[in-house]
């Protein structure tokens, strides 16, 4: 065999989609959905196979069994995500495995992480590890860490940066670092390299469409956290004694200071009995977690394992909470279980478990079983959990399972919606992976793919449904399909068909869970379909290996002229391309934009009255309030960065609006650089780049890139126009224009700096002549009977266009629009947005 594989480079791919090549001198299980090993015996590589996997375990033996050389690639049990690598090497023989993978790689608690199982049992001359990442939203953070050196070595043996969508991790360790100890020959590389990263998140969605293959990526933050209703079902029975029970009691006492005044929780505790710590669900107030601590901190091993009891009386207790309307209407329930063995008392036959769990739960909450050790049935945990909505998880019997078992308590800890939907244009799309969800948890993340059923049409959209703790919400995606066609024929794209490959593997993936639980035909059938994938799209999974062998002497050599899917690793990668549908608005509205610039619109004399307003930047105004109603809306005035040469013409804007709504108990505060609405105390943040709908009891709020269009009931609708500048432009800042397009609703008694004019106002213009601007006539207006002189002008309304806007004619009121304005505009200095 070849000496130490020298460096190992890892690319990843656009949207984490993984690629690795590597060449691993003993058998090792990263992870991995897609494999591609190649072989050099004495100059001459060979590609491997994959195929049905019997066919290629006997290929494998014939040749072994030969003495020739050969390797096998197989999944590590009924996971995708880990295989192994065997190999046999010819007396005599220089032999180089080469493998390469690709994996999709999972968010989790907020980041996507890429472990590497380090063990060359040997010192490595030239050991190095290189990963380069790319990521078409930009990289917010990269980490590396290594289980099996301590900080001061790793941080002379590790380089790390990032800037922009480009990250770059080495890990190199000389031949002293690897010793065990100075005088040691035997390495202390023997554990895990995680490399952890996360993106920037200016819009929740990613919408990726390439060779008629679309990916939907959703991870959506500044949510509030929906209420959960929690039941604990532990195993207390006899073999959990000792270490087990007390990393157990461990890990609860930690999640009971995570868990959230506004959730419910009960315990229930399982033997050959079942014992609950309440009748029913009680809220986690700080005086009923403190009686928590102390139950838990009570709890005894006992007795034999009665699984069926106990869940079912916690789903129970679950039903009767929602049925005599104990938990919050907006909360969501969770059953978690941890067990250390197989039922053995009571209803002990797992199918019969299984399908008194089913009915019980009736799909309305997922139930997650945790399997402690070794000794119990993971699969039967497995197939109740998946049909439940939930998942299984094995908690190894280690030092740290404690931790493990918060681990996954945080996984779960923060719901930010609920029945979430993915939908995508009707007919318009085949082969969609799962795209409803009964969870969305902070930190992780919703993958979807397709197929196109036409690849020529013109725009792509894709909406995500779901409930928050608040409202309901829906963010919209929508794709110029010309744009990106045109974007991808510019650019070297990384694996033209990686979308296509990402596909099939989440298929394969959904069709082998389907499996679990399908029997007879079904079971048959979903198995056929995972094997021809697998076969198609050359990935080892349960069902296929991969197999490496020299072909005999009657039969051609082959040398490699491409590797499968590799590509140049500084490729670019193309982002979505966003192509959205602007609010088209009335005719009709009253508005404040620019500098800023008050535009009061009256459709009986086709005409328009503008005025400006000049204070101090800080300073907030009243626009609008409505006694009646309860509305609201204040705007504060932003200056530039710096002053401009004429000190004349000094430019403001409004920099911050804030809407309210007293009856609702709404807020809505609008800067150019997010939303963040109020309702109460229950927060949720947006940035501009989302595109999303918020509606409840009335009120809709929708952004659309640039545009936010608020509205409350019908009658009264406003829009907010974010106007972005040059990021470097040396003078002005970002700032806002508020338009009323819709008042009808609004009491007699709105009054305001827009608001006033809400109510049918006369004015009479005469005399136009010549002013000192010859294109700017001025004239008398008669209005509210003051006789004024104004300038006749223009000004923009940038609902339409926000970049160049439509010319709107009007007459200029000149002294902060005093004579036009009740009182003086220092009337409408307010202390604060709200």
């Amino acid at each position: 065999m070849s000496s130490p594989p020298g460096p190992s480079t890892t690319q990843t791919l656009p949207r984490r989609f993984l690629s690795m090549w590597s060449c691993p001198r003993q058998p090792s299980s990263p992870t991995s959905p897609s494999l591609y090993p190649f072989r050099t015996i004495d100059g001459v590589t060979y590609p491997g196979n994959v195929k049905e996997k019997e066919v290629a375990k006997k290929q494998y033996e014939k040749a072994v069994s030969q003495g020739k050389t050969a390797g096998l690639v197989k999944a590590s049990g009924r996971k995708l995500e880990k295989f192994t690598v065997s190999v046999n090497v010819a007396a005599g023989s220089k032999v180089t495995f080469e493998l390469t993978y690709e994996e999709l790689l999972k968010r989790h608690k907020g980041k996507y992480e890429m472990y590497l199982k380090v063990q060359p049992k040997q010192l490595v001359k030239h050991f190095e590890i290189t990963a380069d990442i790319f990521e078409p939203q930009g990289i917010s953070t990269l980490d590396a860490e290594a289980s099996f050196i301590t900080n001061d070595l790793l941080s002379s043996a590790l380089t790390k940066s990032f800037s922009g969508k480009k990250g770059h991790v080495s890990f190199k360790p000389s031949l002293d670092q690897q010793r065990s100890c100075p005088t040691c020959t035997d390495s202390l590389l023997k554990g895990d390299f995680i490399i952890t990263y996360d993106v920037n998140r200016e819009s929740p969605a990613n919408v990726q469409i390439v060779n008629g293959y679309f990916v939907h990526f959703f991870a959506p933050q500044g949510l509030p956290v929906v209420p959960k209703n929690v039941v604990f079902v532990i195993d207390v029975s006899g073999s959990m004694h000792g270490r087990k029970m007390e990393q157990t009691k461990d890990a609860l006492l930690k999640i009971l200071e995570d868990v959230k005044e506004d959730d419910y929780l009960n315990f229930i505790l399982f033997s050959g009995g079942v014992t609950t710590w309440k009748d029913t669900l009680v809220q986690a107030t700080p005086e009923n977690i403190q009686e928590a601590r102390k139950f838990v901190m009570n709890i005894r091993d006992q007795g034999m394992t009665n699984i069926n009891d106990a869940l079912l009386k916690g789903i129970s207790m679950l039903n009767k909470a929602w049925e005599e309307y104990r938990v919050l209407e907006r909360s969501t329930s969770i059953v978690i279980m941890l067990t250390d063995g197989d039922a053995n008392v009571g209803e002990s036959r797992p199918e019969k478990i299984q399908e008194n769990v089913r009915n019980a739960i009736g799909g309305k909450f997922p139930l997650y079983n945790l399997g402690f050790g070794n000794n119990l049935n993971y699969n039967f945990l497995e197939r109740m959990a998946l049909e439940n909505h939930g998942l299984a998880r094995r908690i190894y019997e280690d030092s740290d399972a404690n931790v493990q078992l918060q681990g996954f308590y945080e996984e779960v800890a923060n719901p930010l919606l609920t029945d979430v939907e993915m939908e995508y244009p009707e007919n318009a799309i085949l082969d969609l992976t799962q795209n409803s969800y009964q969870h969305f948890y902070d930190g992780s993340e919703i993958v979807v793919a397709g197929r196109l059923a036409d690849e020529d049409m013109n725009s792509f959209k894709a909406d995500v449904k779901g409930h928050g703790a608040i409202n309901d919400l829906t963010f919209t995606e929508e794709l110029d399909m010309k744009e990106m066609e045109k974007a991808l024929k510019e650019r070297d794209y990384i694996f033209g068909n990686y979308i296509e490959r990402l596909w099939a593997y989440l298929t394969i993936e959904q069709l082998l869970e389907k499996c679990k639980n399908a029997h007879g035909e079904e079971k048959e059938n979903l198995t056929a379909q995972a094997l021809d994938l697998s076969l198609k799209y050359h990935f080892v999974t349960p069902l296929t290996s991969m197999v490496v062998t020299k072909p005999e002497d009657n039969e051609n050599k082959t040398a490699i002229a491409d590797k499968p899917g590799e590509g140049p690793v500084d490729a670019e990668v193309i982002p979505s391309m966003a192509y959205l549908t602007n609010y088209q608005p009335p005719q009709t509205p009253y508005y404040v934009d620019g500098d800023p610039h008050f535009i009061i619109q009256v459709p009986e004399k086709d005409d328009a009255i503008c005025f400006n307003i000049d204070e101090d930047p800080g300073t907030v105004l009243r626009l609008i309030q409505d006694p009646v109603t309860g509305l609201t809306v204040n705007g504060q005035i932003i200056g530039e960065k710096r002053s401009s040469l004429d000190s004349q013409t000094r430019k403001t804007y409004f920099g911050k609006l804030g809407i309210a709504n007293a009856q609702m108990d709404f807020q809505i505060e609008v800067t150019p650089e997010r939303i963040t609405l109020w309702h109460g105390a229950a927060q949720s943040t947006f940035s501009w780049l989302d595109t999303v709908t918020v509606t409840q009891d009335g009120l809709s709020v929708t952004i659309d890139r640039k545009n936010m269009v608020v509205s409350f009931g019908d009658g009264v609708t406003f829009v907010v126009v974010l106007h972005q500048v040059w990021k470097k432009q040396p003078i002005h800042h970002d700032f806002l224009g508020f338009y009323v397009v819709d008042s009808h609703r609004m009491s007699a008694q709105t009054h305001g700096l827009l608001g006033q004019f809400f109510h049918p106002f006369d004015f009479k213009v005469s005399d136009v002549h010549p002013g000192s601007d010859p294109t700017k006539p001025d004239a008398t207006m008669v209005v509210k009977n003051h006789r004024l002189t104004v300038t006749r002008g223009s000004q923009k309304d940038y609902r339409k266009d926000v970049s160049v806007g439509t010319k709107v004619a009007c007459w200029f009121v000149h002294n902060n629009g005093q004579g036009l304005i009740d009182g003086v505009h220092s009337d409408y200095i307010v202390p604060s947005l709200f």
